[in-house]
């Protein structure tokens, strides 16, 4: 597993052995390990998951594979960015010390034919529009968990679904890791970072930015005890009117469980704000909670 160049201190893996080889030897040697699964294109958000996950682990691992199972027919999975060596530098910098950059015949070698499903977690939201993702989703995760057997690994709560879903996929299955979630990381008017930001022209981009605070008031709202669907009418109102129309969902769910709320005021329970839209060919997502610290 030779080093990406003469000053990095990064170190790249392409298969189960190389990656498991290297993470054995830091075992040997009682160091824990963090794991950051990616699909690459990164950006400060992803950066700031190394971080959490280097803070919490002696060292850190993160993978690079654009996963095939969690685009549908029609989505962008051959235009999904893609940019290895800038990549690379990034996980240097950041403090990661092994990139695992499996290929789909590692992954999904001949004849693969399991996969993984958590049922109702996975249901409304995204998995409403978009119902094959967090089956690729789940799949993937488990794989990339099962081959690197990190103590911890970390995720974005931009992608808020997806978390609580590795967490019950990780507590149902008794795989021996802690999942950690960490805050979502914007840009300066609010925007969630995103790679798929980059599909953004710049006036795209800049109605883009009303989302988050769209959301945010929102949450205020229901936490100054407005009506749940009073508040969600007067969101999607704010949204159109920023020019965000082609409005995929707007829903307040519970941040534990992701029950749909009830239309009156909120009962106490924590909950959040979740959106998801297209601006151009981009999808975004974002979520906001209802109290407590902002993502």
């Amino acid at each position: 597993m030779p080093p990406i160049g003469a000053d990095s201190q990064i170190e790249v893996a392409r298969s189960i052995e190389s990656l498991r080889a290297r993470v054995d030897g830091w075992r040997a040697d009682k160091l824990t390990v963090g794991f950051v699964p990616t699909m690459g294109a990164l950006h400060r958000g992803h950066l700031s998951l190394i971080a959490k996950a280097a803070s919490l682990a002696d060292r850190v691992v993160a993978s690079i594979f654009v996963n095939p199972k969690q685009f549908a027919p029609g989505e962008d999975l051959a235009s999904y960015p893609r940019q290895e060596a800038r990549d690379l530098e990034l996980l240097a910098s950041a403090g990661c010390q092994l990139a695992y950059l499996p290929d789909a015949a590692v992954m999904y070698p001949p004849g693969f034919q399991t996969s993984v499903a958590v049922a109702e977690l996975s249901k409304g939201l995204c998995g409403e529009s978009r119902p094959h993702f967090f089956g690729g989703v789940a799949t993937v995760v488990c794989k990339l968990l099962n081959q690197a057997r990190p103590d911890i690994a970390v995720f974005g709560e931009k992608d808020f679904q997806q978390l609580l879903v590795i967490k019950r996929m990780v507590r149902d299955l008794d795989m021996p890791v802690e999942i950690v979630g960490a805050p979502i990381v914007r840009e300066a008017d609010g925007l969630a970072m995103s790679s798929r930001n980059a599909y953004l022209s710049a006036e795209e981009r800049k109605r883009a930015g009303a989302l988050n605070r769209v959301i945010a008031d929102v949450a205020r709202d229901l936490e100054n005890g407005a009506r749940v669907d009073t508040a969600l009418r007067s969101g999607r109102a704010a949204l159109e009117a920023a020019g965000l129309t082609k409005i995929d969902y707007l829903e307040a769910r519970s941040a534990e469980n992701l029950t749909p709320l009830g239309p009156g005021p909120l009962a106490g329970a924590p909950a959040r704000v979740f959106a998801a839209i297209f601006v151009g060919k981009a999808r975004l997502i974002d979520n906001w909670p209802v109290g407590g610290d902002r993502g």
